[in-house]
């Protein structure tokens, strides 16, 4: 056995630290290659080294304090008012956080502090489509709300009959996203909403995924539904910069209709030795670089940016879509229109397809129920249409022929997959991440 790292006597050269750096990370997924379909979202070099620019010249400042750092309590204003236009949200108010999880936190934190101050309610409950991220099911944990999760439809879209039947006077929040994770749909926002209005009900668009692509998609001619504050009762609406806004890691924003509501997330204490304590979302010390790259990379793209980098996102989608969906043995899930979905097959372990192509070096997340293969397509993945389409055909035949699949995750999510106890799956994970942070 190894012995565990401690510090050293002396320090390393700045040459050496980078050495051993780059070293550590030959085994990372290769997304400067287009070969991940997850995490990165890489618009290209240029973008890449504005935001290392942009994030390191603000790299030391600290968000906590806007009177401190005035630059960064202008760069959030401004990004807050881009978003409040691109959503239609006159008269809206809002935060940056660290990611779509923490908008997502806050926004749920928002309504359950609501309804307890306005409608007396003690014990919370959310409805929402089973499809949400989990990071709902995140929030309900750490602030005593009770998810209720509704089935979607053989669409795999909300199903609004469903939803309105698991209401009851208990409910604080009612969810729909835009477009949701596993099969890259978006839900019938208009119609939730409209149901949310009519019970006097908070409703939140998880639009963290597809905020910065939805309304240039829109401009492009493809036909998006309404998911905004432009429908009425839209109360709250998150979406992820550091997503298909392309900024830098973590950025992301939470939007409220009113700034009476945003109140509700904001965290303060005047009764501290220290002074008057004030903190807008979870986070205290908040990384001013993210704030900065957050801003240059809006300025930077602009809006014919935006268009662009959209177009070739939507166009390599399709390319993807219709060449997964010629390959025998190989079938999308639901009518994905937009930059992520997800493909599943009647005839082929899709886990074994995965190990396959991870295999050939493609990082490619797998899903559950339905098992399914995820992908995320990004600007960089333009250039790889046709080499991972002729790998997938190739992985795909050779499974259909007998060919054993390469070891990998497959056994695991097959296992996970059938556990008919849930708690027991989740206890399983559990002890996976044990061994990952040993």
């Amino acid at each position: 056995m190894s012995n565990p790292p401690r510090l050293s006597p002396q320090g390393l050269s700045h040459q050496e630290v980078l050495a051993r750096m780059r070293e550590l990370r030959t085994e990372d997924a290769r997304w400067q290659e287009g070969r991940t379909w997850s995490l990165v979202y890489n618009a290209g070099e240029d973008v890449r080294r504005l935001l290392a620019e942009a994030y390191t010249e603000f790299m030391s400042e600290n968000g906590l304090s806007p009177f401190a750092f005035p630059s960064l309590r202008r760069f959030e204003s401004e990004v807050l008012a881009i978003a409040a236009e691109l959503f239609h949200g006159e008269g809206v108010a809002g935060t940056m956080t660290s990611g779509g999880t923490e908008s997502i936190l806050m926004a749920v934190k928002t309504a359950r502090d609501f309804a307890r101050a306005e409608r007396g309610i003690t014990e919370p409950e959310m409805v929402m489509p089973a499809s949400v991220h989990p990071a709902f099911q995140k929030a309900a944990h750490y602030f005593g709300v009770k998810a209720v999760n509704v089935p979607v439809g053989p669409d795999f879209r909300a199903d609004v009959a469903a939803m309105r039947a698991a209401l009851t006077p208990r409910t604080v929040l009612m969810v729909g996203s835009a477009p949701a994770y596993p099969q890259g749909v978006v839900d019938p926002i208009s119609e939730l909403a409209a149901l949310a209005k009519e019970r006097g009900l908070l409703f939140h668009v998880d639009a963290c995924l597809g905020g910065f692509l939805l309304p240039f998609a829109r401009k492009l001619g493809h036909a998006i539904p309404d998911f905004d504050f432009a429908v009425p009762g839209v109360t709250s609406l998150s979406a992820d910069l550091h997503k298909y806004g392309y900024a830098a890691k973590g950025a992301s924003l939470v939007l409220y209709r009113t700034p009476e509501l945003r109140r509700y997330q904001f965290f303060t204490y005047a009764d501290w030795s220290g002074g008057i304590y004030a903190s807008p979302s979870m986070a205290g010390t908040r990384p001013g670089g993210a704030i900065a790259a957050a801003w240059a990379i809006l300025k930077y793209l602009g809006e014919e940016g935006y268009l662009r980098l959209t177009g070739t996102v939507l166009d390599t989608a399709k390319a993807l879509r219709e060449g997964i969906a010629a390959i025998p043995g190989l079938k999308l899930l639901g009518e994905p229109r937009l930059s992520i979905f997800a493909f599943g097959s009647d005839t082929l372990d899709v886990y074994a397809l995965g190990d396959a192509m991870e295999a050939r070096g493609w990082k490619l997340d797998r899903q559950m129920m339905p098992p399914a293969l995820h992908l995320m397509v990004t600007p960089a993945h333009a250039k790889v249409v046709e080499p991972f389409l002729a790998d997938l055909r190739a992985c795909a035949a050779g499974l259909a022929s007998g060919e054993p699949a390469p070891e990998g995750s497959a056994a695991m999510y097959g296992m996970l997959g059938a556990m008919p106890d849930r708690a027991e799956a989740a206890d399983f994970i559990r002890q996976f991440m044990d061994s990952l942070y040993e």
